[in-house]
Order: structure tokens, then sequence, then C-alpha cells
């Protein structure tokens, strides 16, 4: 089940030039930045009401992210929904015809597991599931 808009992710090539603009923008820092080795990505994140806006920038010539800006530029890369249980949601998903990126969700940015659907399966949106980590998650690589 969707509980929430959890964040909009929107991919920058300067992540510097972008969170300042953002600051300015929004009238308030960012609450936190942190890089994702595992996805060449450094995250920025602002603080919205209930939801959040996440900056991307990549960090690796390989990364979804560089490749996206270059092909598409910067701008809307995904929307992200919270789910109270995001096993059972791909599961859903997946029995409804849904395509997902992943088999089993992954650590992502701000302390969440995650999945991405194909945005071919959602009028060509990608759409991050996201789940706060517990104890037991915290092993999930």
């Amino acid at each position: 089940m969707f509980t929430n808009l959890e964040h909009l992710g929107l991919a920058v090539h300067d992540l510097d030039a972008a969170t300042a603009l953002y600051t300015a923008l929004l009238g308030q820092e960012p609450y936190k930045r942190e890089h994702v080795a595992s996805e060449g990505v450094d995250t920025v994140f602002f603080k919205v009401g209930g939801s959040k806006i996440e900056l991307l920038g990549g960090t690796t010539p390989d990364s979804a992210i560089t490749k996206f800006v270059a092909k598409k530029g910067e701008g809307m890369h995904h929307v992200a929904f919270e789910v109270a249980d995001i096993r059972a949601t791909m599961q859903r998903l997946r029995e409804q015809g849904f395509t997902l990126l992943n088999e089993e969700p992954k650590r992502g940015a701000d302390n969440k597991l995650v999945c991405f659907v194909h945005p071919k399966s959602a009028h060509g949106v990608l759409v991050e599931l996201c789940q706060e980590m517990s104890a037991p998650d915290l092993e999930v690589e």
C-alpha cells in the first residue's frame, strides 16, 4: 500500500549549483547530503511540508544519473512513494504485470529500502518505492 508521496527526484549536472539554487528557491538549507557509492550518485535532500525534494548528481561517467542528464538534460528523474511493506508491494505489482527494475529491495539514500518500477510500466515515469529501513534491513546490500 502506498502511504505517502515520499519525494521527487531531480537529476542535475552540478549538484553544488543546484543545491544553492534550491536553497534560495525554497528559503531553507538542505537537511542532508549523502553519497551512495553503489549507484554512483551524490544526493541532497530538502524537506517541503510532509514530502521531500531529492537532488541527484552523478559521480561516475557510467552512473544512471550521469547518463540520464547526458541524454535528457536536467530535470525530473523520478517520483518516490513511501510504502508500508516494500516486498509485499513489489509482489503485488509483479502480479499485476508491472516491470520492476530490482528483484529485491536495495539500500537507497536517506535510510530507505528502495525498488524502481520501469518507466514503460508507468506511462514513462520512473517510480521509486521506499520503505524506512529497520534493524533487520540494515544487512541488505
